[in-house]
């Protein structure tokens, strides 16, 4: 059946500034890091997008590695573009990614070299079926490349015409200062920051947060959900189909003391009248220097389910204290910024050693 996007599909939405731009990105964006390969029914996939749209979700995120295998969430994203949103290209935000490991040899793992983010962002376009993409990132930092040249790659690629602004993921506040200032001197400015974010990892508070305002970098979170920490999942136990019964990776965050707080601001998220996704997500959106938060869905209703959090944006005083606490006494490292916003976890790599 041919798509026809909602009419009312802007009616409720709301649309936040990126930085000092005049760019507006939705509340919420829909992120295409999981359920997007081709383990996943295309039919469901197509369905997610165009209720995504329908909602007035206009920004789709994307990176070369999404799948499994890796560049399959381009790919298939590409087709139901061309079948069902094609149309609407100029209403859309599509965004995509380079620097993490994507394909053999010295040129396609974990790099920043203009080598790897050219040819990244070529292959994307051409699996995508896109002339352009509206936000390309470097997507994490390269400790062994001057970051001279991978901003210098991302200048690039706007003034080819390939991508209208550039982005950076994973960067701590002083990569992401020089970074501003790199771009600044090329004449292409830093449009935005993607940083993980949420009531469980509150790292980018204040440093990064202040360094994008001050240089008017917009901030659009992932993970705002903690890999799906933040949801009713987990509150009786281990799920078999979740995804920490999946990935040995996510399972071992899930310790004793964090189950006890996500039970914690479930209290206070039914205090609400809220789901404790919905009040995670809303959270993440509290500060007005956050532009967006990226959600994942699997389902249309677990989609529906998210954006419900638009119902519900305000937070007392009272509440903002008591969140504020509980997430402090519970997780004495919730501030601390990850090995890879500097780069250091690939120093410590031997496999990564210049």
């Amino acid at each position: 059946m041919t798509y026809s996007a909602a009419t009312k599909r802007y009616d409720a939405m709301p649309y936040r500034r990126c930085g000092a731009s005049g760019l507006k990105l939705p509340a919420i964006s829909l992120g295409l890091w999981h359920n997007f390969g081709d383990i996943d029914a295309l039919a469901t996939q197509r369905a997610l997008l165009r209720a995504a749209f329908d909602r007035g979700v206009t920004h789709f995120d994307l990176a070369n590695n999404y799948g499994p295998p890796p560049g399959s969430a381009e790919v298939n994203f590409g087709r139901i573009f061309a079948e069902d949103l094609k149309a609407y290209r100029d209403e859309l935000i599509i965004s995509s990614k380079a620097g993490w490991q994507m394909w053999d040899g010295p040129y396609g793992s974990m790099t920043g070299t203009r080598k790897h983010l050219i040819a990244s962002c070529d292959q994307s376009l051409k699996r995508m079926g896109l002339d352009y993409v509206d936000i390309f990132y470097s997507h994490r930092p390269d400790p062994h490349t001057p970051l001279e040249e991978t901003m210098g790659a991302l200048a690039t690629l706007v003034q080819q015409g390939k991508a209208l602004y550039v982005g950076i993921s994973n960067y701590g506040p002083d990569l992401t200062q020089k970074a501003a200032d790199i771009l600044k001197s090329l004449g292409v400015p830093l449009l935005i920051s993607q940083p993980n974010y949420s009531l469980l990892d509150r790292w980018i508070e204040p440093a990064l947060l202040e360094t994008n305002a001050r240089n008017g970098v917009g901030t659009i979170v992932f993970s705002p959900l903690a890999q799906g920490f933040l949801s009713d999942k987990y509150l009786s136990g281990l799920p078999e189909d979740s995804r920490a019964a999946r990935l040995d990776w996510v399972r071992a965050g899930l310790t004793d003391a964090k189950l006890a707080l996500i039970r914690q601001l479930n209290e206070l998220a039914k205090a609400r009248g809220q789901s404790l996704a919905r009040l995670a997500l809303a959270w993440t959106l509290k500060d007005e220097r956050v532009t967006s938060t990226l959600i994942g869905a699997r389902t249309v209703e677990q989609l529906t389910d998210s954006l419900g959090a638009l119902d519900n944006l305000a937070f007392s005083d009272d509440e903002l204290v008591r969140l504020d606490q509980l997430t402090r006494d519970a997780l004495p490292g919730i501030f601390t910024a990850p090995p890879k916003s500097t780069g250091q976890d690939l120093i410590d790599n031997p496999h990564f050693r210049a």
